[in-house]
């Protein structure tokens, strides 16, 4: 009897150690499941409030160069719109990344966000009362993209604190997706604002989408380290990284490859392509309108691919897309005029997105987080300087050397230099 009552015993403890042991894995699910859940919803709310902010974006930089020429009828001066938007990456961009190294990030965000927002209003109510002059243009522009160069050090940093190492090229690739696609939806609402309530407006809906931006930024809840406050000094942060960047072969060959590529690249896409056409076909600005629409198309197909084909990135990966880029920039020059064409912008289009998520990724997985700030701010003050250099230096040699040839040459130049970046880190 004894021993039936010692086996019913010993079959009711571990009945009672086996519930636990299921209680404890039901609430270790349960919690995985939440924490995933929580996850994915920042990812949600960052990309929504990325797609808000970069309309905006879209939207300001078209009304600022559509007033500025309304109001003046200059190329000069609407050159001039051009060249504020520029100018404040060049000087500031640097000290975005510091600050942003240094404070909240989000409540950074947070806060040019509903700073940008009455700067447009205001230009909407100038405009109302019939006192909108080019210099309202001017100031607003030059502080607007102000705000973006202290904006994007930090927008780009938070990626890495709400998504692991593996996540991170999927957000990498939507957030690429959502911003491109913003420049394809950001024509569409201005067609529609200019033949409805007018160009002013463009700032209105500008104004709207920055707080919807703001509003989905503050949905994310998030801890940061604060960084010490009496250590902050702006040229001493520049400086360690510096010091850091010098040490870091891998960043240091990017930034190197980056600024190189860049350089071949920016004239003969953005100014370039456009000449080629009218010297080589008939309803030049058509076929470029649809030449543009078709490399939007492949680069967000490509986006949207890539995470199923990369898990993660090599800076053998960067070169090699940069690789692809280089012979699509030959292919254009190249190939004769027509339909070939095509050929040369899908290599374009698979390079450009590869070799940016490559690099955003390698940013993000090698530089500390305490410096990712910084990070991205010298590769964006090191992108606006290789595009000033690229089209000053290709404008004046277009006026002797043919635009197919300029095309040749910096395709095979890009193609060279990636290869031998390819060879000297594969003999590493």
């Amino acid at each position: 009897m004894s021993v039936y009552i010692l086996l019913l015993f010993c079959a009711i403890s571990i009945q009672m150690k086996s519930g636990i042991r299921c209680n404890l894995l039901t609430k270790e699910v349960t919690a995985n499941v939440h924490n995933y859940h929580k996850k994915n919803k920042r990812v949600r709310n960052y990309l929504l409030a990325t797609a808000s902010s970069n309309l905006g974006n879209v939207m300001t930089g078209m009304a600022l160069l559509f007033l500025a020429y309304d109001l003046t009828a200059s190329n000069a001066y609407t050159t001039g719109i051009a060249i504020a938007q520029v100018a404040p990456y060049l000087l500031f961009g640097l000290i975005g990344g510091v600050i942003a190294d240094w404070i909240s990030k989000m409540k950074w965000l947070i806060r040019i966000d509903l700073f940008r927002s009455p700067l447009l209003i205001g230009l909407v109510l100038l405009d109302f009362s019939n006192q909108l002059a080019y210099w309202h243009l001017i100031i607003v522009s030059i502080l607007i993209h102000l705000c973006g160069c202290l904006y994007n050090p930090a927008h780009r940093a938070i990626i890495p604190l709400i998504t692991s190492e593996r996540e991170r090229p999927a957000v990498n690739s939507l957030t690429d997706t959502v911003t491109r696609g913003m420049t394809v939806l950001g024509p569409v609402f201005s067609i529609i604002f200019m033949n409805t309530i007018g160009v002013i407006h463009f700032f209105t809906l500008d104004a709207l989408s920055y707080l919807v931006s703001a509003l989905f930024l503050s949905f994310i809840p998030l801890k940061e380290e604060q960084a010490d406050k009496k250590q902050f000094n702006i040229f001493t942060a520049i400086r360690e990284f510096a010091s850091w960047l010098r040490t870091h072969k891998t960043i240091r060959s990017l930034f190197e490859m980056t600024a190189f590529i860049v350089f071949f690249n920016t004239w003969v896409w953005q100014v370039g392509l456009l000449l080629l056409l009218q010297e080589t076909m008939d309803n030049a600005e058509v076929w470029y309108s649809a030449v543009t629409g078709w490399f939007g198309i492949v680069v967000i197909i490509v986006n949207l691919i890539v995470p199923y084909i990369f898990k993660q990135f090599t800076l053998k990966t960067y070169l090699l897309s940069s690789l692809i880029w280089g012979t699509g920039i030959l292919f254009l020059g190249g190939l004769p005029a027509g339909p070939l064409l095509v050929l040369g912008i899908i290599w374009v289009a698979v390079g450009v997105p590869l070799s940016g998520l490559s690099r955003v990724y390698l940013l993000q997985k090698y530089i500390p987080p305490d410096m990712l700030g910084r990070g991205f701010s010298f590769n964006a003050v090191l992108l606006y300087f290789s595009n000033f250099i690229s089209l000053g230096f290709f404008g004046l040699v277009s006026y002797w050397v043919s635009i197919h040839l300029i095309f040749i040459i910096c395709g095979a130049c890009m193609m060279i230099l990636a290869g031998v970046y390819v060879l000297l880190n594969l003999r590493k």
